[in-house]
């Protein structure tokens, strides 16, 4: 059934002609049969382009007939091996460095801004990417109410941005602990003149306490079935009326009532990009208050990922000439289709990026926020 046929099923056909240009409906009936999944395999092979896929693929998500359960095999295979399997576990928490983060530093130095900052701009009050992610390190240091001398882990430390800013701007120690060969490198290289500490490990075998914790965008690596020992690390190494600042990518995905297109694209994401991902849900993210953690502030700008992503795409374009000959053709697609497709879900509002704050216990006299 053709994706115009099957709007005309729901009387939907006249929103479907409208939404798609003649060219784009071919390349949907074409190759949508096998959903988003289908379609972002094709892309990568060559089979089909279109002068703006961003805005093609946010057609894709926001069409009417997304709405309808995920078929249950599908679910079944998913949480099968999510929660059954625990890929996450032992040497599965290196995959996504070694498939990820270690492909080269090269290809992220020309992507990235200038802090090697892989995670969502605060872009409030910035025109740049540079600005935009200097200004979500500052929002998250004053958010954790920083002060010198303290202590910090930094779960997830990537290439060592957030470490570096802290220790330099707000004299802080810092703990940084990636599963990231390339990163923990890159890492110590740029913060060997500071008081900031990184290691190659596993944030299950962190030790010590801590004033502060943060973790950006680190927790979707974590796995449906570990989040609770996620939170419970968490506690065990962060002081009494200690905070704990996480950003994190958060969705409704493969659930019996998510959105279909959605869950299809995770699909391809975990294959090509991020294996053994979990976007955390609403509830997941609630969960830990019920035993020791107070959420003292949730802060949701997940349309600053769209802004985030476009000036990564236009990065990685503008550098391609110097990667092509390491990287291929394939990846040139695949990776276009990873960082457009993605703009195009936060644009559509279908995943969320929000930055929560929580303190062991509560703070006696309040928390105040920063925006």
């Amino acid at each position: 059934m053709t994706l115009e046929t099957t709007f005309l099923a729901q009387n939907k056909v006249s929103e479907a002609r409208t939404c798609f240009s003649e060219r784009e409906l071919a390349i949907v009936n074409s190759y949508l049969g096998k959903g988003v999944y289908g379609l972002g395999e094709a892309y990568m092979q060559g089979l089909w382009d279109v002068p703006r896929l961003d805005e093609f693929m946010f057609k894709i998500f926001t069409t009417h007939e997304n709405r309808r359960r995920l078929p249950w095999w599908s679910l079944a295979q998913y949480l099968a091996k999510e929660l059954l399997l625990n890929p996450q576990a032992g040497q599965g928490a290196y995959e996504i460095a070694e498939r990820h983060y270690d492909l080269g530093n090269d290809l992220f130095e020309v992507m990235l801004d200038k802090t090697m900052t892989y995670t969502c701009g605060y872009w409030q009050d910035s025109k740049s990417l540079d600005a935009a992610q200097e200004a979500k390190l500052e929002l998250l240091c004053r958010k954790l109410h920083l002060k010198p001398g303290q202590r910090i882990l930094d779960i997830g430390c990537g290439w060592g941005n957030f470490a570096e800013y802290a220790a330099r701007n707000y004299e802080v120690e810092v703990v940084g602990v990636t599963v990231s060969r390339e990163q923990a490198h890159f890492a110590r290289e740029r913060c060997q003149d500071l008081p900031v500490t990184i290691q190659l490990q596993d944030y299950r075998d962190c030790s010590g306490t801590y004033d502060a914790i943060v973790s950006i965008e680190m927790i979707e690596a974590v796995g449906k079935r570990n989040l609770k020992t996620f939170y419970q690390v968490v506690q065990n190494h962060l002081k009494p009326q200690g905070l704990f600042g996480l950003q994190v990518i958060s969705s409704e995905t493969l659930s019996r009532h998510s959105h279909k297109r959605l869950d299809q694209f995770l699909m391809w994401i975990l294959k090509n990009i991020f294996p053994n991902g979990y976007l955390p849900q609403l509830h997941e993210l609630v969960a830990p208050c019920k035993t020791g953690l107070v959420l003292e502030d949730w802060h949701s700008f997940g349309v600053d990922y769209d802004k985030t992503l476009m000036a990564w795409h236009s990065n990685f374009e503008n550098g391609w000439s110097s990667l092509k000959e390491t990287y291929g053709e394939e990846f040139h697609r695949k990776w276009n289709f990873y960082l457009l497709s993605c703009a195009a879900l936060f644009r559509a509002r279908l995943v969320q990026l929000y930055q929560i704050v929580y303190s062991k216990g509560g703070i006696t006299h309040g928390y105040q926020s920063f925006r």
